[in-house]
Formats: structure tokens, sequence, C-alpha cells
């Protein structure tokens, strides 16, 4: 049973600095593709930053030079570094997952859409206060 488990949450203030993890257990596919999806209050879910079996790491230009995403060498944990925090990255965040590569636009980048991703977390809230 897979299984994706995130922690890191908190409270901040703007400038400040938080390390989201997810725990991958149960996921044996070699290839995949993992994301870190946020949702606001009253919001839609978008997307934030995927990796793919590779390591090659997309971001949305909203996260882009703040957010960094990188997995451990066992592949079991995904982190998510976040500096630069903004009142407006206010969010849930969520570790996803799904096997293959990381789907794409036509344009080339991620197509970060929720029904791409058969696996989910329950997700960590971050807060940033201005």
């Amino acid at each position: 049973q897979v299984q994706l488990v995130e922690s890191g949450g908190g409270s901040v203030q703007a400038g400040g600095s938080l390390r989201l993890s997810c725990a991958v257990s149960g996921y044996t596919s070699s290839s995949n593709c993992m994301a870190w999806f946020r949702q606001a209050p009253g919001k839609e879910r978008e997307g934030v930053a995927a990796i793919a079996s590779d390591g090659i790491t997309s971001y949305v230009d909203s996260v882009k030079g703040r957010f960094t995403l990188s997995k451990d060498n066992s592949k079991t944990t995904l982190y998510l570094q976040m500096n630069s925090l903004k009142p407006e990255d206010t969010a849930m965040y969520y570790c996803a997952a799904r096997s293959g590569a990381c789907p794409k636009t036509t344009g080339g980048s991620v197509a970060f859409r929720i029904y791409f991703f058969g696996f989910w977390g329950q997700g960590t809230q971050v807060t940033v206060s201005s």
C-alpha cells in the first residue's frame, strides 16, 4: 500500500524559510514522478514543483528561485526547501506521486493536473504572515 506522509509545515514570517518532507512507503515503481501541490482557502489546488526519476526538477513561475525540490538517495523521502516565503505561499501543501514520466503540456512544461497523480498525502499547513 502506497503511503505519502508530509511533515515540516508551520507558521513563519514573510522572508522566512521552511523545509517540507514527504516520506514515501510501499511505492516500488522505478519510473515515477513526484510533486508538491498546494491549496489555499477558497482556491483550486495548484502544482508547485515536480521531480522525475532522473532527478530533473520543474517549478511553477511563482516559486522559481525560491523553492528547491530534492529527494534523498534512497528515493524514499522528498523535500521541498522553501525560502523567501511570501504571504501568498500560505496554503495546505500536498505531496503527490504517479508512475511513469512527469506529464507534460504541449509546450513541454510539467502538466500539474490533479488527475495525473494517483497517490496523495494528507497535507501539511504552511502559513506565512506579513
